[in-house]
């Protein structure tokens, strides 16, 4: 732990590779592949969201923290459009991806899915074989290459194959818990994403488990960008080239208070509230 100049403590943080590639100076700043511009969102009558404005870089770890209720889920939700399926859900601003506005009337949310994925808190797999589960939606969507190889380079990709290539008629429920997430990792990667969103993966696997993940998830950096929710800020540190600190406002709706590197944003955070949360005083 390292003490500050107000005597309390902060989590120790060292920063992933790929953060420390990002803090060179000189290095080039890589695009960004997903712009929300003052997006807002209600759940009927109550805002959950208050004007987040926030630039995702492609092929890095966004890593999103702050208390409970702070609009974490909701606004990586907003990033594929699955508040959509909520009846009462609003949303007012914008999110840019690939140039285009996702939420313009002529863009297909399913089609905009295939490119935004998303893996969810828990693990949830298909009643399926652990075969029919990746192979799912490359089917649905109309895939004419070999489905075998497809399947085993998604099980590649999500460290699985190893585990389960002689077992691959096994039902995906039998996996254990943290096999489960890496085969619905698996499942996301199989129909080609650009972008892969994280709701909170690991909060209900062991550490082990746990630890997988985020190995995984650093290899995955290379190839796709993620957007990652987690309580964790160990685990932020750990696996994030930057982080986003969400809290409460004053109308008791999400507001982003700062983005930045992650290492900048764990040891020298710009904001008192920052501060203040990474150091224990709230949340």
């Amino acid at each position: 732990m390292e003490a500050n100049p107000t005597g309390t403590r902060k989590p120790n943080v060292e920063a992933s590779p790929s953060a420390n590639d990002a803090a060179q100076a000189n290095g080039p700043a890589k695009p960004d592949v997903l712009i929300t511009e003052d997006l807002k969102f209600w759940y009927g009558k109550m805002r959950a969201l208050s004007g987040i404005s926030l630039n995702i870089p492609q092929h890095e770890v966004m890593a999103i923290i702050g208390p409970s209720g702070c609009g974490k889920s909701t606004y990586l939700r907003c990033l594929n459009r699955m508040n959509d399926l909520i009846p009462s859900a609003r949303v007012e601003g914008r999110v840019i991806f690939d140039g285009e506005n996702i939420y313009a009337r002529n863009v297909d949310p399913v089609q905009m899915r295939r490119r935004i994925g998303m893996v969810f808190q828990k693990p949830n797999p298909f009643p399926k074989s652990i075969y029919d589960n990746v192979a799912y939606g490359p089917k649905v969507n109309g895939y004419r290459g070999s489905m075998d190889d497809l399947v085993e380079h998604s099980l590649r990709q999500a460290a699985l194959w190893d585990e389960v290539k002689d077992d691959l008629k096994k039902s995906g429920l039998d996996l254990s818990g943290g096999q489960q997430q890496r085969l619905c990792i698996a499942r996301a990667l199989a129909v080609e994403p650009d972008v892969i969103l994280m709701d909170e993966p690991c909060s209900a696997l062991d550490p082990i488990a746990t630890t997988r993940i985020e190995d995984l998830i650093r290899e995955l950096r290379e190839s796709y960008t993620i957007v990652i929710v987690t309580h964790n800020m160990q685990q932020a540190a750990r696996v994030s080239d930057r982080t986003a600190f969400f809290m409460i406002d004053e109308q008791s709706s999400g507001s982003l208070v700062e983005v930045d590197e992650t290492q900048r944003l764990f040891t020298t955070p710009s904001d008192q509230r920052t501060e203040d949360y990474i150091t224990g005083r709230f949340g």
